[in-house]
């Protein structure tokens, strides 16, 4: 997938593609439904399948102090559409000075003159220019008036339920990353590398791998199981996200993750966790025995449960 930044200054020139635009924080089963759409489309064409996306998050722009937390950083999000099939992404710096074109100025600067864009491809709940006045009806006038054919997408439906990137934030915010794993398409992840930590679960007989985590929308502190990817292999455990009250107050969140079946040193290794289900919130144990007989419960829990699920899934 080639990604261009700098759209206004670059000196690529496009013939007639399919295009979609948004921020695609998480790009979840509604995105996904939108970027297949696109490339559906674009390949029945014979065109190019692109995507308009903006870095950082609009509203970190615009209200600093109320931007959503991050779903998917943007690497991340790169990858997620690469994966769904699209050829170009063009990666716009929202600034607000870019915030102040009107929806008008923006379809006619960027969809017109620099994409060409035969057709478009929108969410449903689309919006776009200044104080997001563009929405889908306004893009269809657009559209006929530049020339360009529009079709909504939207809104997809999950129990009955509008899958958004807030929903799914609110899914991850109230621990129940079943529901944010049902409407991503796949587990909330979050990502770091392993480094040493204060060696406490291997005096215990549990070996942790210790997260330091990059920035990202984390779940309610608490026990769960997990799927990781670790040094590029995929393991199930169970995980302590939390500030181990057991061992003295006031201490840094932590992401720590028991790796079943395994045992070798990944310090230094990039990790990868998703969040499967929270199995209980973080506890202040009486003495580290009683401490560790809960961790082998839980362990044991995450066993059933991933095992479980792997069976569904055959």
């Amino acid at each position: 997938m080639e990604v261009i930044r700098h759209i206004a200054s670059h000196a690529r020139r496009f013939r007639g593609p399919v295009v979609t635009l948004g921020s695609f924080d998480g790009v979840h089963r509604g995105h996904q439904a939108i970027l297949g759409t696109v490339v559906g489309d674009a390949r029945a064409r014979g065109d190019e399948a692109v995507v308009l996306t903006f870095e950082p998050h609009p509203v970190a722009v615009l209200r600093p102090g109320h931007a959503p937390p991050v779903l998917t950083p943007l690497a991340e999000r790169l990858r997620l559409i690469a994966a769904a099939g699209i050829d170009v992404v063009v990666l716009q710096r929202f600034t607000r000075a870019f915030a102040a074109h009107t929806a008008e100025e923006f379809v006619a600067a960027f969809v017109v003159e620099r994409l060409r864009a035969a057709k478009v491809v929108a969410g449903h709940s689309v919006s776009f220019g200044r104080e997001r006045r563009g929405n889908a009806e306004l893009l269809a006038e657009l559209g006929a008036a530049h020339g360009f054919a529009v079709q909504v997408v939207g809104p997809v439906l999950v129990d009955g339920q509008a899958v958004s990137s807030s929903g799914v934030r609110r899914a991850i915010a109230a621990g129940d990353v079943r529901l944010a794993a049902t409407l991503l398409g796949r587990p909330h992840r979050v990502r770091g590398r392993v480094v040493r930590g204060a060696g406490r679960g291997a005096r215990i007989g549990v070996p942790t791998a210790n997260l330091r985590l990059r920035p990202g929308m984390l779940p309610p502190e608490g026990v769960y199981a997990v799927r990781t990817v670790v040094a590029g292999v995929a393991r199930p455990g169970v995980a302590n996200l939390g500030r181990n009250p057991t061992f003295g107050p006031d201490a840094p969140v932590t992401l720590e993750v028991h790796l079943f079946d395994f045992a070798g040193d990944l310090y230094g290794a990039p990790c990868e966790v998703g969040f499967v289900e929270r199995l209980r919130g973080e506890v202040r144990f009486p003495s580290v025995d009683a401490l560790v007989d809960q961790i082998r419960r839980d362990a044991a829990a995450a066993r059933t449960l991933l095992a479980r699920d792997d069976a569904r899934e055959e």
